[in-house]
């Protein structure tokens, strides 16, 4: 188990330092300066009558540099999300009224509000570093790799922890290897990534495949939620666990164990890559930092890691499965929202804005002020809410 683990930590190690040699840092007043040359450039496309050519240029500043060159992930993590998510609104709003032919005065004014709102937060990252000093790199570091690497270790040293106990230990090796073959595809996914925004108009398409993966995604926790919500009690899940697992290995059908372990760390995995390659962007001079808090997170997860494979925590299975099944629907919800604000930022859905004092903005809860988001998310809190309205009453009769 030992060799696996420093297998598992030289393939990190390696695929991380060829990630930060990759993307070098920019200074975000340089990134700045780029967006608002490009968007007077956009201006004057417009002025000659060109409103394709005026939007194309638009979403290539977008796509291109403030998504591209890491300042949207920065302001995200470092300042607000919702002045990220205001931003984007923003580029919109230029592209809408070129669209609708307004004065060259109008979109210059939209320019304008957008390049001040870029610039005040510019000043206030370089402020933020400049206060928390190496820290302000450090935290997002560390709290990515332990947020997005938790819930695949729940899931391997479940796996893990059945095949030591059903007396099936040589089967340990094949869930490590596919493991460790998740993270090789992660970063291979995430490279893919990097060349298709490298191109001309690809970052659209990028938008518009993570909004549809989102909502595949609800799909996919509105069946676990179900499921789980139906394995609240110990026997249920015993049963279920041993049944599928020892089916597994009765057919020495190793591969389906395999396929279950690299599944849990390759839908995490590529995601953080992606991060750490914003944040690598906005390092700096703090570069140390991020490799200071990837070293942590990773002591972190080995520790978590170690404690479910112990079973030094023990969480009572009802309700677990109560509170997984809530959780799941939660992220079901959050995710709709998501997914159609990505499809908003692929120009695939329209955005109508809704006043920002009355429905704020929440990242966590997929929470974003239009009228496009928030209709989903009603949707399924109504399913939910006559569910457990339908399932109060069978009981009620059950009982009488």
């Amino acid at each position: 188990m030992l060799k696996k683990w420093l297998l598992f930590a030289l393939v990190c190690f390696f695929l991380y330092s060829n990630v930060s040699v990759t993307f070098a840092a920019p200074k975000w007043d340089r990134v700045a300066d780029h967006i608002e040359q490009e968007m007077q450039h956009a201006l004057e496309v417009y002025t000659t009558g060109d409103v394709d050519g005026a939007k194309k240029v638009v979403n290539d500043v977008y796509y291109g540099i403030y998504e591209k060159d890491g300042l949207e992930m920065a302001v995200r993590n470092t300042v607000a999300s919702k002045n990220a998510n205001l931003t984007e609104y923003q580029f919109s709003k230029i592209k809408k009224s070129m669209t609708n032919q307004m004065p060259e005065a109008q979109v210059k004014q939209e320019i304008v509000t957008m390049m001040d709102m870029i610039n005040d937060d510019v000043k206030k990252l370089q402020g933020a570093n400049s206060s928390h000093g190496g820290w302000a790199a450090f935290w997002p570091a560390f709290l990515i790799l332990v947020r997005e690497g938790v819930e695949a270790i729940l899931v391997l040293a479940a796996i893990l922890a059945y095949l030591i106990k059903s007396g099936n230990e040589e089967k340990v090796t094949v869930v490590y290897n596919y493991s460790i073959a998740a993270i090789v595809a992660s970063f291979i996914t995430a490279y893919i990534f990097h060349l298709l925004t490298s191109s001309s108009g690809a970052g659209a398409s990028q938008e518009i495949m993570e909004g549809a993966t989102m909502l595949v995604a609800v799909v996919v926790l509105l069946s676990v939620s179900y499921w789980m919500g139906g394995k609240a009690n110990t026997k249920a899940w015993t049963q279920y666990i041993e049944s599928n697992v020892q089916t597994s290995l009765t057919q020495s059908n190793t591969m389906a164990l395999g396929m279950a372990a690299f599944l849990a760390v390759y839908r995490e995995g590529a995601e953080v890559v992606l991060f750490y390659q914003a944040l690598f962007n906005g390092a700096g001079d703090d570069v140390q930092m991020i490799w200071m808090g990837f070293a942590a997170g990773c002591l972190a997860l080995g520790i978590i890691f170690m404690l479910v494979r112990l079973g030094t925590v023990k969480i009572p299975i009802r309700p677990f499965f109560i509170g997984t099944s809530i959780f799941m629907y939660f992220l079901a919800v959050s995710f709709a929202g998501s997914g159609v604000k990505e499809l908003q930022e692929g120009g695939l859905i329209s955005t109508t804005p809704l006043d920002m004092a009355l429905f704020p903005n929440i990242d966590f809860f997929g929470l974003y002020p239009t009228i496009e988001t928030l209709i989903p998310q009603i949707i399924l809190l109504a399913a939910a809410a006559i569910h457990l309205i339908h399932k109060r009453i069978k009981n009620k009769e059950a009982i009488s």
